[in-house]
């Protein structure tokens, strides 16, 4: 009986240890240490102001590590690429930017969960200001 007991214990012990061991682990956090991981990809992008849906692929830039290059931003034709910034969830454009047909691009977005990037940003062709939203969402 004190044998059934005491091995009783031991695996009650055994299962606690278990248990407490258990971590979760941060699924924010790329094992590259790279902050920019999380935003690079194929993203399909669903704008309010082309009232369509199109793809951009997020890139690294390989000159400045909080540094990203977004191709075909804004639809403005794929091998046209934006720059932009990354701090945290943020992802910035670098200000004032030609892209494309000369249109100037400024804003921003945030990244909510893992497969989502909010934005709003401005584009100005010279003659016509157009403010926008866009919902990236990850492939």
């Amino acid at each position: 009986m004190k044998k059934s007991i005491r091995f009783s214990y031991f695996l009650l012990f055994l299962v606690v240890i278990a248990l407490v061991s258990c971590t979760k682990t941060d699924t924010n956090i790329s094992p590259s240490g790279d902050s920019r991981a999380k935003f690079l990809g194929s993203w399909t992008v669903s704008e309010t102001h082309t009232k369509g849906s199109f793809p951009v692929t997020i890139l690294a830039d390989p000159n400045e590590s909080s540094r990203v290059l977004i191709d075909n931003f804004a639809n403005l034709l794929v091998g046209n690429r934006a720059t932009a910034y990354i701090s945290g969830n943020s992802i910035t454009l670098d200000p004032d930017q030609a892209v494309g047909n000369m249109t100037h691009i400024s804003g921003s977005g945030t990244m909510t969960g893992t497969t989502t990037i909010n934005w709003t940003y401005t584009m100005t062709d010279g003659a016509t200001k157009t403010d926008a939203t866009a919902v990236y969402t990850k492939k």
